[in-house]
């Protein structure tokens, strides 16, 4: 069987020295490219992961893997790796999207243990819930140019205003030299479903401007309240055309089987996998922007 690979030498060229070392004492790793592969062929196929070739190594060493370096914090510190090295070479657009998808859960991801993982990472609802979209929901961000820069799995139920902050929090651009991170987005584009005074409250309180539609409800009420209902919120027609650069980033996502139906019980191995997906994304641009 001929698989195909993704990860070219220039990509694992950037990889490579952000991946964790050997340990002093015990068993060696497995080789971290051959598994990171393995991961990728798993969610880019939507396969089981015992149908793993056998070029790919162990199902169980590529399973163990993603876990491990999503409860240690790996895909979280080499994804900042990626970010700190984009915004150095000042290639992060921060006129910023916002928005969610549903990601439905196959039968496959039902039947985890109740109340959640021994590990503090994983959710008691393992991030499922009923919703007239699906089971399984993600929320994220993405700068202008279609990349992500946070991303959340959560329950279907839970709403796109309740879960705005949570996918700010996770926007942190860490710099190359001296100085904080960069938590702070010149603009912030959503749909109306972010159309709350406390999003609002928030954003103007950060210094962030705000490109977010009314609802005609809304502004309906505001108009029959008089003087009282105060001015209308201040909409950029032409600014909020660039909000399909997260449409863009979804649908990147999507292209993932695995991603876009979720076989993951657990809701740390599937954020973990969205990660890697996020990863290879970043990896593509820094080829692009080395050419």
């Amino acid at each position: 069987m001929s698989v195909r690979l993704v990860i070219t030498d220039a990509m694992w060229g950037r990889f490579k020295p952000l991946t964790p070392a050997d340990p002093v004492r015990g068993r060696r790793w497995a080789d971290h490219r051959r598994t990171l592969e393995a991961i990728v062929w798993k969610y880019r196929t939507g396969s089981p992961w015992p149908d793993l070739p056998d070029e790919l190594g162990s199902f169980q060493t590529a399973h163990k893997r993603l876990l491990r370096w999503a409860v240690d914090g790996t895909w979280e510190r080499i994804l900042s790796a990626f970010l700190a090295a984009a915004d150095e070479a000042a290639d992060i657009g921060w006129t910023v999207s916002v928005d969610s998808t549903v990601c439905r859960a196959h039968q496959h991801a039902a039947g985890a243990r109740k109340g959640g993982a021994r590990d503090r990472a994983e959710p008691d609802d393992h991030a499922l819930g009923r919703s007239r979209g699906g089971l399984s929901t993600v929320h994220l961000a993405s700068d202008s140019h279609a990349r992500p820069l946070a991303l959340r799995a959560t329950a279907g139920q839970a709403g796109d205003a309740p879960a705005f902050e949570t996918v700010m929090v996770g926007i942190r651009v860490p710099r190359s030299g001296q100085g904080r991170p960069r938590t702070r987005p010149d603009t912030v584009l959503a749909d109306r479903a972010y159309s709350s005074r406390a999003i609002r409250k928030h954003l103007r309180q950060r210094g962030i401007r705000a490109v977010i539609p009314q609802p005609s409800d809304l502004a309906g009420h505001r108009r029959r309240r008089g003087r009282s209902g105060g001015r209308p919120p201040a909409f950029d027609t032409e600014a909020y055309k660039q909000r399909n650069a997260v449409e863009r980033c979804i649908s990147r996502f999507k292209q993932w089987r695995g991603l876009a139906m979720r076989t993951d019980k657990l809701a740390i191995a599937y954020q973990a996998a969205l990660y890697v997906a996020a990863l290879l994304i970043w990896a593509r641009a820094q080829r692009r922007r080395a050419t």
